[in-house]
Parts: structure tokens; sequence; C-alpha cells
């Protein structure tokens, strides 16, 4: 769990003169989920096509599953699959007709090839529809097909590019089921995503890249900790509670209207128990108090001077 699926040391890429990736650094650790975000055309899937083995980079390392990609490329594609922004699928075959083709490419036996299909088709929700032509198929069982193939090969690290852009609710749900399935079965998942809080919801480590340069990286709940607007809400049973509290607090936001009163704080359990002690030692009581801190759309705006893309905002 602790070594590293990916490292990624100074990567650079540029499209004549427009430098798309300016030296990057990041590692990823083997068994985790790992999300890249970044406005539209950051380089978020120009990162993927690299690690990927799709383009070539101008410069830096970056080694998967300990194989340089440059120099080791076949051994790279060998322990990776890729989910891209579209669904891979051939709308002219079924969808286990999609599956076989992927078992003959990847050498199964013919036994073991028929096992994992069923096995897939079952996972995926699929097995009523694996005879149906996948033009027949909804953008959700696309996407669900185009990751079962993916699993054809049994790779140790999956590459995920907004896999879940244009999905309806109950599609990303499912989806992320799936992701988290994976995780537990020790598979290391890449992750871009339009979509804020999924990255929220499964990532152990999230990097921003914003104008070629990562600007932040770090748990979720590490990068929220780093924005300002952390604070602790007092509820108080009579005005003058409220008063006293306010003058005792200095740098508080008042609301009169609820009896409330906005604390800046970090929300730490440390800080939390020094306000707690400061309102007791003034005989202040308290009837209830809660702690918000930013989102990773407060994050994001922060970072990069944009708010989340309208996908996100939808």
């Amino acid at each position: 769990m602790n070594s590293s699926a990916i490292a990624v040391s100074g990567l650079r890429k540029a499209f004549g003169d427009k430098t798309v990736l300016d030296g990057i650094d990041f590692d990823v650790r083997a068994g985790t989920v790992f999300s890249l975000l970044g406005p539209n055309g950051a380089g978020k899937t120009t990162t993927v096509n690299v690690l990927t083995t799709l383009m070539k980079a101008d410069g830096g390392t970056v080694r998967v599953a300990g194989h340089d990609i440059a120099t080791e490329t076949k051994a790279v594609r060998a322990v990776i699959g890729v989910t891209g922004q579209f669904a891979a699928v051939d709308e002219l075959l079924t969808g286990q007709e999609n599956l076989q083709l992927m078992a003959d490419l990847s050498h199964l036996r013919p036994g073991e090839g028929r096992r994992v299909i069923t096995e897939l088709l079952e996972r995926f929700d699929l097995a009523e529809a694996a005879q149906k032509l996948v033009s027949t198929y909804s953008g959700g069982m696309r996407r669900k097909l185009d990751l079962a193939m993916t699993l054809v090969g049994n790779p140790q690290i999956i590459f995920l590019d907004e896999p879940t852009t244009g999905l309806d609710p109950r599609s990303r749900r499912t989806m992320r089921e799936i992701i988290r399935e994976l995780v537990t079965d020790g598979v290391t998942i890449f992750l871009t995503t339009q979509y804020l809080e999924e990255a929220d919801q499964l990532a152990d480590r999230i990097a921003v890249l914003d104008q070629g340069h990562l600007v932040a990286q770090g748990t979720p709940a590490e990068l929220k900790h780093q924005i300002p607007g952390s604070h602790v809400r007092l509820r108080f049973t009579d005005a003058a509670e409220l008063d006293e509290a306010a003058r005792v607090l200095t740098g508080s936001t008042r609301g009169d209207e609820d009896l409330t009163l906005r604390v800046p704080s970090d929300g730490r359990a440390k800080a939390l128990r020094a306000l707690l002690a400061t309102l007791d030692e003034q005989s202040i009581e308290v009837e209830e108090f809660s702690v918000h801190t930013p989102d990773l759309d407060d994050v994001f705006l922060a970072l990069t001077g944009r708010a989340s893309t309208e996908e996100n905002a939808r």
C-alpha cells in the first residue's frame, strides 16, 4: 500500500510555443485514488496521454508501476487500463462481443475469457443487455461497458479521464461505487473529473493543475484547510448571551436574527477546545455549534481564479 504506483518528476510538454505542462511533480501511492483537477484546457488529458504512453513527454521522468514510460513502454502498457472521456466501444457489436474482443486482444484462454466476461457483465449489471447491440445502449451503459472492457486485462493501474461526464446522477453514483470496489481490490485509480464533489468523495489525494503548473496537492481535507473561510457557527438562546459572546470573541460576525455568531477557525479539535473553554470561563451558554469549512469549489476558485466548470455547477 505504501509503494509508489506512479512517480512523476519534472514532466514537461509543449505544443509549438504553448507550454502545457511546465515541470510538474507528483506521486501516486498504490491502491489509492489520485485525482487531477483543473480548468478546461489546463493539461489534464495531456497528462493522462503522456502517462499512458499515448504521447511522448518533452522532459522529465515518469515511472508507472516501476517502469520508465520512455524506455519500457510495453511493460507499462501491460499493467495499465485506460478509459477516456468518450466510450471506446464498437456500436456494431453486442456488449458481450465487445468484451470478447478485449479478451482475445488480451490473449486470454477461451475458458478464462468466458469466465471473465460473465463476471464483468454481472458486476456492471449488463448481463441482460449482453446480447444487444451497443448502439441501443444508454450513455451510462456505454460508460460501464467501456470500463468493463478496460478491466478484462486485470490492470494494476487504471486511468479514468472524466469517466462520468455527461452521465445522469444514478449512472454517476454507480460508477463511483465501482471505483470504490476497484480500490478495495487493490487497484490504483488515476482520476480526472469535472465534478469536484466526485473528487472529494473518492480521492485519497488531489492535485490541482492550472496553466501548466501544479498549484496545490494534498488530501481533500488538507486543501480545504488551506483556504480562508473556515469558521465555527455558534447559536445562542437569547440576545444577551450573543452580545457577551460577541464581546469576548473579537473578529467574529454576528447574526442577530437567528442569534448566531460566526467565529473564524480552522475547525481542528485543538482550536474547538480552546474556543469552548473561553466561553465556559465567561459562563456563556451555547445552544449549539457547528464547524463549516470551504468545499472544493472554494478551493478551486481560490487556486485557479475561476469557478468550477458549468458542468460541475449543474
